[in-house]
């Protein structure tokens, strides 16, 4: 029988000590023999608002020792069924947005030639462009499941092709999108003008504004958009900026009138029965919330993305 890695539980060492790992897991430096695997990327040369989001990765490994191993909401037991580490955070270069796109797309080229489905703790946003570069090496363009409160889809920002604000535009110019299968759930505030979200329109994208989640549950959306991926290999990118900043202060670009946490939570359980191939938790800003509740929150969805994929059902 099989022998999974499992968090380090709260009554085996006190939840103030131990590794600075997700969940407390077992490090190691590559994606070798794991079916799914936590990795940071430390970076926020990509933001153009408020800065810090290189120090999210860490604060969100701290905020998960809290996490257990059960989800006790969908029965999910991920550790049960999957050999799951943490492998660290991606060698960036800081002084070099354009090098560090790079070195993270041979970071997860790397990843994905084992086998294991990458959960990423952000960082900018930025980083989902390399990711999805590498993704369609392997899996060709993928559907995406996109929650954010901006678009992301600008062409250029202070003249530059390469910033938090324009990686789902050049994810779309590589071919690296399924074009009927975007949604992008939860955007809101001031723009420039209705380009802003009709660009995304224009290429069949399905552009879902947060006025049209609030009062509401998301779980119809979410079977709904199931039932139109099907089978398809999906990626998953959340933004915690998404949330309203009555959940999470600590991002860089804040806008009011956001998702609510339990909306969060339906949308990544929501899900569960897709081809996941991939996912990540973006823009934890931790200098902005020094009670740490925003990256507690980004630990536990990303726990969720990891009971969401395919292997981590039970039965």
């Amino acid at each position: 029988m099989a022998t999974f890695n499992q968090p380090l539980g709260g009554n085996d060492s006190p939840r103030f000590s131990g590794p600075n790992t997700m969940m407390r897991l077992p490090a190691q430096p590559t994606a070798e023999g794991l079916d799914a695997c936590f990795v940071g990327i430390p970076m926020d040369h990509g933001a153009s608002n408020r800065p810090g989001t290189r120090l999210g990765p860490r604060q969100i490994r701290e905020e998960s020792r809290m996490m257990r191993p059960y989800n006790m909401a969908t029965g999910a037991a991920p550790f049960e069924h999957m050999q799951v580490a943490d492998i660290g955070d991606v060698p960036i270069n800081t002084f070099d947005l354009k090098k560090t796109i790079g070195i993270i797309a041979d970071h997860y080229r790397d990843i994905l030639k084992h086998g294991a489905i990458p959960l990423t703790l952000g960082g900018d946003h930025t980083l989902t462009w390399p990711i999805l570069r590498a993704i369609k090496e392997k899996h060709g363009p993928v559907a995406l499941i996109h929650v954010d409160a901006h678009a992301d889809t600008s062409d250029e920002m202070f003249g530059e092709k390469e910033a938090h604000g324009t990686p789902f535009r050049r994810a779309w110019e590589e071919g690296c999108l399924q074009n009927d299968k975007v949604w992008q759930i939860g955007l809101r505030g001031s723009g420039y003008s209705p380009d802003d979200w009709n660009w995304a329109r224009d290429q069949g994208w399905t552009v879902i504004p947060a006025e049209q989640c609030w009062y509401k549950s998301l779980a119809p959306l979410m079977a709904d958009i199931r039932n139109k991926i099907g089978d398809v290999p999906v990626y998953l990118s959340y933004d915690i900026d998404s949330l309203d900043p009555a959940f999470a202060p600590g991002t860089g670009t804040v806008e009011m009138g956001g998702l609510s946490t339990w909306q969060a939570l339906e949308i990544v359980r929501g899900c569960a029965g897709l081809n996941l191939v991939g996912g990540d938790l973006v823009e934890v800003s931790p200098p902005f919330d020094a009670t740490g509740t925003t990256a507690l929150i980004a630990s536990n969805l990303l726990f969720e993305m990891l009971c969401a994929l395919p292997k981590a059902q039970t039965g």
